[in-house]
């Protein structure tokens, strides 16, 4: 008799812990996501964020705090050289199609509609299946072609090119684009007053940090420019009594380096990539009759929970208290000993995926290049934030304090003692600085897929 209660009581609790009840029919799979290439789903989950090893330089910014996190997929490995030369190139083919465009050319364009006799060249459509000549005079529109972009001083001058000919001009390259700020958005209401008319009541910040009325959606709207190449010569000013030079002359361009990551890219740059990942790369995207979501930086809190792999209390994303192996052999890509570098196999960066992922599949959490993240810098952070996907994000206007330029930055790296690999290490860095040191990897929002009531 007691075997048959317990066996009830136990199937009880079991049959309590699913969701049930609800209207409706049998469920959907339509929208069900797969994660996107070369990433992994990482879990909703909770865990205690912060520091767990005493605070040996004092920073006093990382008190364990419970927080909860949801579903999103992560990069399995930092940004490399090789996608990010793929926005670069793709930036730059999309300025010579406007320039070759706005010059008369034909085939550079879509068709506009023909209401509009006369559309704005900065809204209208690029055709990107008309070749573009500039290469060789052997080429069939080299003629027509490379004289408009060299007028137009899409290259270097003869001065500035050192004897090289058809050298793009990096300085040019600017990714333009624009977002809707959904926090703006949030502080403005629409009302339709007693004769039915609507209108909006609100006021959101402009560009130059002026509180003004909201007018339309385009009060919402914010356009970025942003120069897309990245500093190679962060190599050289990161370290001014170190030799780098041929660090700074190949590591971006030359193959050998394809699979490293990226790095003297800013936190604004990163923030460009992940709009350009969203909207305009070449990759299998699941969108059906469902908008995606974008592309973005991790939020703090995503990084750190992604970091420990699942673990609680884990020191590092390996899950032991050291930065070695039972064999002696490195984890990760740091400075193990004063003055060598090179100990742990790489005297600098590394490729990614040299050692062994966490948990949850993902490499290079900790070391190798320390990574961007989304969130504002504050010493009092986590006692400001809420404990459900906590992220403090301040705008930047024109004139701010440089406080509110700080943005985290998160994994330590080749150039950090272990210390900063540590999972709940904080560290910052100004969203406009590069260094040789810093990289990314991008996050996206899951769609979990349709649960059927009481699944």
């Amino acid at each position: 008799m007691k075997r048959v209660i317990l066996v009830t009581v136990v199937l009880f609790f079991v049959t309590s812990c699913g969701n049930s009840g609800g209207i409706g029919g049998k469920g959907s799979r339509k929208g069900f996501e797969p994660p996107p290439e070369n990433m992994t789903i990482i879990p909703k989950g909770s865990f205690e964020m912060g520091s767990n090893d005493e605070d040996y330089v004092w920073a006093m910014n990382a008190p364990l705090r419970r927080r909860t996190t949801d579903d999103f997929f992560m990069d399995l490995t930092e940004t490399t050289n090789l996608s990010y030369r793929e926005f670069v190139n793709w930036t730059a083919d999309s300025i010579a199609r406007r320039v070759l465009a706005n010059e008369g050319l034909d085939g550079f364009f879509f068709e506009d509609d023909e209401e509009d006799p006369e559309p704005d060249p900065n809204d209208v459509r690029l055709n990107y299946r008309t070749a573009i000549h500039i290469r060789s005079p052997k080429q069939k529109s080299y003629e027509e072609h490379y004289p408009v972009l060299r007028d137009k001083e899409f290259f270097y001058s003869k001065q500035e090119a050192l004897g090289q000919k058809r050298v793009i001009d990096t300085r040019k390259l600017y990714y333009k684009y624009k977002y809707f700020d959904l926090r703006q958005a949030a502080k403005a209401r629409w009302v339709v007053d007693e004769n039915g008319v609507g209108h909006y009541e609100g006021k959101v910040m402009d560009k130059d940090g002026k509180s003004v009325d909201v007018q339309d959606r385009g009060s919402f709207m914010v356009e970025e420019d942003v120069p897309v190449y990245p500093d190679t010569l962060s190599w050289i000013r990161d370290f001014f009594n170190s030799y780098n030079e041929p660090l700074s002359r190949a590591y971006f361009w030359h193959p050998a380096y394809d699979y490293y990551p990226v790095v003297g890219v800013s936190w604004k740059q990163a923030t460009a990539f992940c709009h350009w990942r969203s909207y305009h790369a070449k990759e299998k995207r699941y969108r059906n009759q469902y908008p995606a979501h974008e592309y973005r930086l991790p939020m703090e809190v995503e990084f750190e929970y992604a970091a420990r792999g699942g673990l609680e209390g884990n020191l590092y994303p390996w899950g032991s208290m050291y930065n070695t192996n039972s064999s002696g052999c490195f984890l990760a890509n740091f400075k193990p000993q004063r003055g060598d570098y090179a100990l742990d196999g790489f005297s600098r960066t590394s490729p990614v995926a040299q050692y062994e992922p966490n948990e949850f599949g993902l490499y290079d959490m900790a070391g190798n290049v320390s990574e961007w993240v989304n969130d504002t810098y504050d010493e009092n952070g986590y006692e400001t934030t809420h404990d459900l996907v906590p992220v403090y994000h301040q705008h930047v206007f024109k004139g701010d304090k440089a406080s509110k330029k700080r943005k985290v930055v998160r994994g330590g790296s080749w150039k950090d003692i272990s210390y900063f690999m540590q999972t709940g290490a904080r560290n910052y860095d100004y969203m406009d600085s590069t260094h040789s040191y810093i990289g990314f990897r991008t996050v996206r929002d899951a769609v979990v897929g349709n649960r059927q009531p009481g699944r």
